[in-house]
């Protein structure tokens, strides 16, 4: 049902007795979900285990100040790009944010011009799209033809393909130049991919997977530092500081992890509720993706708590509960009212108290500081994710087909991108404004097309195994009703409406922008997370392959030093 959390594996009705004291039969849908894959691994950690040890903090620290003064002090224009993106794509650009914000502004006001130097006139285009200035495609035109394409020239030069494709995926609406880039570059790189050497053959494997610009960083990072490693420009003292400050972060992930689990074994929703997906870990690593940066520790546990108890509920409405026990439940959730709680089965009590408990200790942390005013605005966006959910239960219920608009219309709130939007502000520091919250509650467009691009993706991924069991039509099966096309038109389709939303998330996220940039990080990486989830099947319903590689990645094995 949720495109972020949807389960996807095939169901078949089952006589099923209600919980609690309730004993009259109803026909349930059951699911056959993949088990839980991790057992204890991240509870049994010794908190002592977890904590670096001060030889390896002062070595990191050293390492900072030398790679602080590296920035600083380059003097050669197109090193310093270089430096920029080595950085960035390492992981530890958080370091340095005020001396990468100043060169790319000191950029920006000079209109440096590399001539025909393409590498360098496509890196400068994508580091200064990505820090929000909005600078001219035309930057590109040099580099076609009399006939209007792009010269066959640059062919040859798969270093500087590269730096255009991954340039042109920061594109806007209007900017054809750049859709050519992608056509042309993707077409070239992957005929040279077969004659590349590592590492660089990997940097391209990886981008024509998945651009830069889609990439969770955390990932991006684990797969960079190998490649850095062999590159023969490389600097030393990065590199070693980029591993260093990688396990550094990795002990405090699973610090994090080992909290959130045992949070969630305390609750024992995985005994309870024996028809959940039993995803904590991967709940975990989904919002790694959000935000990974020490400072963001306490909202990437809270947002963790928050999804988790999502899916939860998405499997309440998806699988598990009656439309008799879904318009009380949902009533109950816009009211908030503990009062109620008895008059529901066991499995509802049991999220409803989950829930209410969850956010009260929130608001207790939070007035400590004067900040219980994100609260409310946690709990609106909670209600209107409920409200999302109920529709569409009731459409299968009553068989009702809605149109594509009308299904993507709801698909927005039952997306639960707008209430994951709100809530990963929750545990955030200073920035996370009451201003901020008004404008993430209001579903401003960035959020409404971050929703459309997951859904499209996960509806992609998903169509054929909902097909199996009695679901709302998804919007694969309105649009095919709608235009008579096949599947896969479909699917081309939606692609396609994907990358045009994107180029909708470029334009929010460009200067001025509609809400501090920190803000709309978080919703520009919920998207990078969705796609990284979706992108080959419905990697959080069954985690067994690249969920499971990306967590061993980043939250279990260390980069030797």
């Amino acid at each position: 049902m949720s495109v972020v959390l949807t389960s996807s594996l095939s169901e078949a009705p089952n006589k099923h007795h209600l919980e609690g004291n309730k004993t009259s039969e109803e026909v349930r849908k059951s699911v056959n979900y993949v088990p839980e894959i991790w057992g204890d691994r991240f509870v049994a950690s010794s908190p002592e285990n977890l904590k670096p040890d001060a030889q390896t903090q002062q070595r990191a620290n050293e390492l900072k100040e030398e790679v602080r003064r590296m920035l600083r002090n380059v003097d050669d224009h197109l090193q310093e790009l270089n430096l920029i993106d080595a950085v960035q794509r390492l992981g530890v650009a958080y370091h340095f944010e005020e001396e990468i914000a100043q060169a790319l502004l000191r950029m920006y006001n000079s209109g440096r011009d590399y001539g025909d130097d393409l590498h360098a006139v496509a890196l400068q285009f994508r580091l200064l799209r990505q820090e929000g200035y909005n600078v001219s495609p035309d930057v590109f035109m040099k580099f076609k033809d009399e006939e209007g394409r792009f010269k066959r020239t640059l062919a040859g030069d798969t270093r500087s393909l590269l730096s255009l494709y991954e340039a042109a995926y920061m594109g806007i609406h209007g900017e054809n130049i750049l859709d050519e880039a992608i056509a042309f570059t993707r077409e070239h790189l992957k005929l040279a991919l077969p004659c590349l050497n590592p590492p660089f053959s990997t940097m391209v494997d990886l981008a024509l997977e998945l651009p830069l610009r889609k990439r969770l960083e955390r990932l991006q990072t684990s797969y960079y530092i190998s490649i850095y490693q062999e590159d023969k420009d490389r600097s030393n003292i990065l590199l070693e500081f980029a591993k260093r400050d990688f396990n550094l972060l990795q002990l405090l992930h699973k610090q994090e992890l080992r909290e959130v689990s045992m949070w969630w074994k305390s609750w024992d929703f995985g005994a309870k509720l024996p028809f959940i997906r039993d995803r904590i870990v991967e709940c975990y690593f989904w919002i790694l993706g959000v935000y990974f940066e020490p400072q963001h520790s306490r909202a990437r546990k809270m947002m963790t708590k928050i999804i988790s108890l999502t899916s939860i509920m998405d499997d309440i409405y998806d699988v598990h509960g009656t439309l008799e026990e879904l318009e009380p439940y949902t009533d109950a959730i816009q009211r908030w009212d503990r009062s109620i709680i008895d008059q529901f089965p066991d499995y509802l009590k049991l999220h409803f108290s989950a829930l209410l408990d969850t956010v009260e200790k929130f608001e207790e942390e939070l007035a400590l500081e004067g900040k219980s005013y994100r609260i409310p605005y946690l709990k609106q966006a909670f209600k209107g994710l409920s409200k999302g959910y109920l529709t569409e239960v009731q459409w299968s219920n009553s068989g009702h087909v809605p149109t594509l608009e009308e299904y993507m219309t709801n698909a927005v709130m039952s997306s639960g991108y707008p209430m994951l939007s709100v809530a990963s502000y929750v545990g955030m520091g200073d920035v996370a404004t009451k201003e901020a919250f008004d404008w993430g509650v209001s579903v401003p467009k960035l959020i409404k097309v971050a929703a459309a691009i997951s859904r499209l993706e996960n509806d992609i991924t998903s169509y054929q195994l909902e097909q199996e069991r009695d679901h709302v039509a998804t919007s694969i099966q309105i649009y095919m009703n709608e235009n008579g096309g096949t599947y896969e038109e479909a699917c081309e389709r939606f692609r396609r409406m994907a990358a045009d939303a994107w180029k909708d998330v470029n334009k929010e996220c460009l200067k001025p922008p509609p809400a501090p940039m920190p803000i709309l990080m978080r919703i520009l990486n919920l998207t990078r997370a969705s796609e990284m989830i979706y992108q080959h099947r419905d990697g959080y319903t069954n985690p067994t392959y690249e969920t499971k590689e990306g967590v061993l990645s980043v939250l279990v094995n260390p980069i030797p030093v």
